[in-house]
């Protein structure tokens, strides 16, 4: 882990909320809950230690202006049968190499893929079959941090994150050290379709990221690989 430096609380960042539609859809969208994937030629998509396939929760573009990931695809899968929270496997303190593919508990390898994507221009053919494919859309924002240094509390992409607990910053793999990109929200509930199997420690009729945990994704500014992003888990 490297220390994280506390932005300037007078300043306001650039952000973007991150906020969700109600209308289902029904055709292919790159920013979406659920739906069709859009993955590079020669991504396929993730799957779990356990066999199954991992289910999409949410994709979007990310804004040119959210440095330096602009107009970069991001999209978090996870398991529905595996939830628990994400342990950072470090080495001479950085994390180990290809540490997307460390062993996590309960299983030899992460039950989630997070994959920041340059070249994701194609949906899959089938949509996610349990999370509901809903719309999203970035609304922009000045995210302005508090004495603390802290960001606001809800679902968006850039802008400072709101740590719950302490800041956590670390080093790639590969040496570059990670950039926050994206936040989710503490118990953001992911609607499924009526028949999904049910996921473990989530909600009746809904889904959760990692125990519902708030989560901080920091990815490689240097863009070693597309699955280059540590999910910090805080509440």
């Amino acid at each position: 882990m490297v220390e994280a430096e506390v932005p300037d609380a007078r300043v306001g960042l650039r952000a973007y909320a991150i906020e969700e539609g109600a209308v289902p859809l029904t055709v292919p969208t790159r920013n979406s809950l659920g739906g069709w994937p859009f993955l590079a030629e020669d991504q396929e998509w993730p799957k779990c230690f356990c066999g199954e396939r991992m289910a999409l929760f949410f994709q979007l573009d990310i804004p040119s202006d959210v440095e330096p990931f602009g107009g970069d695809h991001l999209a978090v899968f996870h398991c529905r049968m595996h939830n628990d929270y994400a342990d950072p496997p470090l080495t001479e303190g950085r994390l180990a190499d290809r540490y997307w593919e460390a062993p996590q508990m309960p299983g030899p390898s992460p039950f989630w893929k997070v994959l920041v994507q340059r070249q994701a221009t194609l949906p899959a053919a089938e949509r996610e079959p349990s999370v509901c494919a809903l719309p999203l859309s970035l609304r922009p924002f000045e995210d302005v941090p508090d004495a603390k240094g802290l960001g606001s509390q809800i679902c968006k992409v850039g802008g400072a994150p709101s740590w719950a607990q302490y800041p956590e910053l670390y080093r790639c793999a590969c040496g570059a050290d990670l950039v926050y990109l994206c936040q989710v929200k503490e118990n953001w509930e992911f609607a499924v379709y009526p028949g999904a199997p049910e996921q473990p420690y989530s909600w009746g009729g809904t889904y959760n990221l990692f125990l519902g945990n708030e989560v901080y994704l920091l990815a490689c500014p240097d863009h070693c690989d597309p699955a280059a992003v540590w999910p910090v888990n805080q509440n």
